[in-house]
């Protein structure tokens, strides 16, 4: 068996190089994409955060606790599409939307010519009536002379009884021709008026004092109390609005009705004006069950109405309970009082459990332990470490610190 050749196993010098050369290619890669990541974890910890923050603000008022919320829309007890009592054209409109009318204020006029024109006529048979009576009156007045004189002829026997019958016979049948007529008369006044009630009907007034906010009618076009079918004939004139007669409905679902009493305070707030809280009470619960909701209609009226409050305006309701309210006035221990309300979202918790907020001034982070109460819906009762008008963090990245920089998103 021949002897193996060590000097087979060497490596090339060339093979040796074009190792060496790829080994120092990966490591100086690694260390590069090290440095890329580093320069980016600096980067990302030298940026300033950005967090959303809300206000807390001061509780709704001592003692109150809200029972139950609900939602709804501003309604107003007055409201009316006002119509024509006859179906005719439109001659004369005099208002417009916005317009505040007093009531019996002229609205618009129809075409009342036919209508005159009867009024007409029942006017000339009333006064031909009244004529007729005239007639009859002179009539009677000669007629009664002749029973005088036939009287006296009876009495002094020139003149026979027939003739005296005859004479009083003309009397009382012009008596009853003259009753007659104005029977007739009275008839053709009934007429009249009727005919200018048809006159009348051709004028839309206000039927209450309010504002205008629809404009249904304009000149030229028909109207009609009833529908009349096509889209040619209009069924009103205009609608208005009583804005003093202006609260709020809500459904309440059946299952919290128990908690809703007449005369109970009520805080509402417009989706228009966010931060205005109204003072509000509970007008009336309709005693009736919507069964397709399972819902209760509850009307609230505003203790002070305002003229921002328009009808059919979205309100979100706070039914009050006022319980703590009474033991304090009895000099019952009503409990450690909330110094401020805050959202659920601006509480964080440490490790041990314990509750702390951020809250934001000059632009950097303070946190403060707080003490919590009761849970409002989405907000919480703070008993200690936040007051009204605080910004708090609500929404923010999760390793925040104490006295960090941070940015405010708008």
């Amino acid at each position: 068996m021949p002897a193996a050749d060590l000097s087979s196993l060497k490596i090339h010098d060339s093979a040796r190089s074009r190792s060496s050369g790829k080994l120092w290619r990966i490591f100086a890669a690694v260390v590069g994409l090290a440095v890329i990541i580093t320069g980016a974890m600096l980067a990302l910890r030298g940026r300033t955060p950005v967090v959303e923050v809300a206000a807390a603000r001061a509780p709704e008022g001592p003692g109150s606790e809200t029972l139950l919320n609900a939602s709804g829309y501003v309604t107003p007890r007055r409201r009316a599409t006002v119509a024509a009592k006859i179906t005719g054209r439109v001659t004369s409109v005099f208002f417009d939307e916005g317009m505040h009318v007093k009531e019996g204020q002229l609205l618009a006029t129809l075409d009342d010519s036919d209508a005159r024109r009867v009024l007409d006529s029942a006017k000339a048979d009333r006064d031909a009536s009244k004529a007729a009576i005239a007639d009859l009156e002179v009539q009677l007045k000669y007629a009664e002379i002749e029973l005088h004189r036939a009287q006296e002829l009876h009495a002094q026997k020139v003149q026979s009884q027939e003739a005296l019958d005859t004479a009083r016979t003309n009397v009382d049948s012009l008596k009853a021709k003259i009753a007659l007529a104005r029977q007739q008369v009275d008839a053709a006044e009934a007429r009249v008026l009727q005919a200018q009630q048809g006159v009348d009907n051709c004028i839309i007034r206000a039927p209450f004092s309010g504002i205008i906010v629809s404009k249904d009618a304009q000149v030229g076009e028909m109207v009609s109390p009833v529908s009349a079918g096509g889209g040619f004939t209009r069924t009103g004139i205009a609608t208005i609005v009583d804005m003093n007669s202006n609260e709020i409905e809500v459904d309440v679902n059946e299952a919290f009705i128990a908690r809703v009493q007449p005369q109970q305070k009520v805080v509402a707030t417009l989706d228009a004006y966010p931060d205005w809280k109204i003072p509000c009470h509970v007008r009336t619960v309709i005693p009736t069950a919507d069964r397709q909701k399972a819902t209760v209609k509850v009307r609230i009226s505003f203790d002070k109405l305002d003229p921002k409050i328009l009808p059919d305006m979205g309100v979100k309701v706070a039914f009050l309970n006022e319980e703590d309210t009474s033991k304090k006035s009895e000099g019952k221990d009503a409990g450690p009082q909330a110094k401020a309300i805050i959202p659920q979202s601006a509480v964080r918790t440490d490790g041990g459990g314990a509750s702390y907020v951020f809250t934001v001034r000059e632009g950097k982070l303070e946190r403060r332990a707080i003490n919590l109460g009761r849970q409002i819906g989405s907000d919480v009762e703070v008993i200690a470490g936040v007051n009204a008008g605080d910004s708090l963090v609500v929404r923010g990245p999760e390793n925040l610190r104490d006295g960090q920089k941070v940015e405010i998103r708008q």
